[in-house]
């Protein structure tokens, strides 16, 4: 193994600032934690001068109440600014800064990456986004004519329509499965999907936090279904990395995708891909790599030129992420979600969609009020009060999806749960 001095050798002068950054960055987050000692994550749930240190890792506008980090989050200021060094040094000499030297600094973030996941960074891809990784798998596991998918109808949007390109190309049929919302019983969902199997069955989809929900889905069980019926299971998990505390053996899955501009709050357009060993070599890059059959993970990258900077830059997110600890993350933003769920769910006219325990639902979840429709209700509170959630009208589930995150005050929860009171109260003004 090389020493730290030789490591550091083969960096170039952009890397090591990047290092130096990323360790002054995270030092805020890291006395903060060394502060706490022993408390329990869910004691320094509480505890707003712990959290006020780590709010100061975000460069977020206070004139806005940013309650739809579920779609995008802000990313962490280190993260921004190492994005803008690692892009100004490429642009010094393209042809050599970026694909000589910054190109291969990428392996240190996919052991990065493969670490913080749980796996071997051999079977670790570096994407743009979940929906790319989650492409890659959907068009790269050979299937033909009469060949069956099974997937949920809360399913994300985009992959569903993914397989139903390839029933219209293919001849392939998906087979959606209804969920109730909220789910009360992980087992009968499971049964679910067990029933939909048919001896064509060829692949299965599931999320592991369903989108327009918040729903924590049972994968593990549903992997270890997929493996007893030999059927390969597609894990979508743009909403659980970093967001829930898990590892890849925690589930035991076989193929995963995930975004990291969500809840890693990394640079926009990144993600990642794992695939285990055993099943690379079966499945086609989604652009073509000089080995499509081979069992390098890189040849899922080989998407043309593209800049390394925010790829090198995901080093600084995953530094913060590991400072402030997965559990303590968590404990927080199921903190915020109950601070403001408590304010209004005694009222009859409100419904969430999810279970509100832990085993069932993280840091988000969609919220109902009888009587009003959910996009005139987003309308008002970003009109009339800079609130920014999102509206959801999908596979039977309407409301306005709240997710905040660890930048995200308990001031700025109780404004947004004083405003829910109001509306409950008095209705939307007329007009909205």
């Amino acid at each position: 193994m090389s020493s730290r001095r030789q490591f550091l050798g083969t960096l170039s002068a952009g890397a090591l600032g990047a290092l130096w950054i990323n360790a002054a960055a995270t030092r805020t987050v890291q006395a903060a934690v060394a502060r706490a000692g022993g408390r329990s994550p869910e004691d320094l749930a509480r505890d707003e001068d712990f959290w006020f240190q780590v709010q100061q890792a975000y460069t977020v506008d206070r004139s806005m109440i940013n309650l739809n980090n579920g779609g995008v989050s802000p990313t962490v200021r280190v993260a921004q600014e190492a994005m803008r060094r690692h892009y100004e040094h490429a642009n010094k000499a393209p042809s050599r800064t970026m694909w000589q030297q910054q190109d291969p600094q990428v392996e240190t973030v996919r052991t990065g990456l493969a670490d913080a996941f749980g796996c071997d960074r051999e079977e670790m891809a570096i994407t743009r986004n979940a929906s790319e990784s989650l492409e890659i798998l959907i068009y790269g596991i050979d299937l033909k004519a009469g060949d069956e998918v099974v997937a949920a109808a809360l399913d994300y949007p985009r992959m569903l329509n993914t397989y139903r390109q390839r029933e219209l190309r293919d001849g392939i049929k998906l087979n959606l499965i209804d969920l109730p919302s909220p789910v009360t019983d992980a087992e009968a969902v499971v049964a679910a999907y067990e029933a939909a199997l048919t001896p064509r069955t060829r692949v299965i989809l599931c999320s592991h936090v369903i989108f327009a929900t918040g729903q924590i889905m049972p994968v593990r069980a549903l992997c270890d279904l997929g493996r007893r019926r030999g059927i390969p299971v597609i894990v979508d998990g743009a909403h659980a990395f970093a967001h829930l505390d898990f590892r890849r053996d925690d589930l035991d899955c076989d193929l995963y995708g995930t975004s990291l501009h969500k809840w890693l709050t990394a640079p926009h357009g990144t993600g990642f891909l794992y695939v285990r060993r055993a099943r690379i070599g079966d499945i086609w890059p989604l652009m073509a790599a000089p080995e499509p059959r081979g069992t390098d993970i890189r040849k899922f990258e080989e998407i043309g030129t593209h800049p390394a900077a925010n790829r090198l830059a995901v080093a600084e997110a995953l530094g913060v992420y590991g400072a402030l600890g997965a559990a303590r993350k968590l404990a927080r933003l199921r903190h915020l979600r109950d601070r403001w769920i408590a304010r209004v769910a005694g009222d009859r006219r409100v419904r969430f969609a999810t279970k509100l325990d832990d085993a069932h639902t993280g840091g988000f979840t969609t919220v109902e009020i009888e009587g009003i429709e959910p996009s005139p209700l987003t309308g008002y509170l970003w009109q009339q009060h800079r609130i920014i959630v999102t509206p959801i009208d999908y596979g039977g589930v309407r409301g306005i999806r709240v997710s905040p995150n660890v930048y995200t005050t308990v001031a700025e929860v109780d404004l947004f749960a004083d405003v829910l009171e109001a509306v409950l109260a008095n209705g939307l003004p007329s007009g909205q």
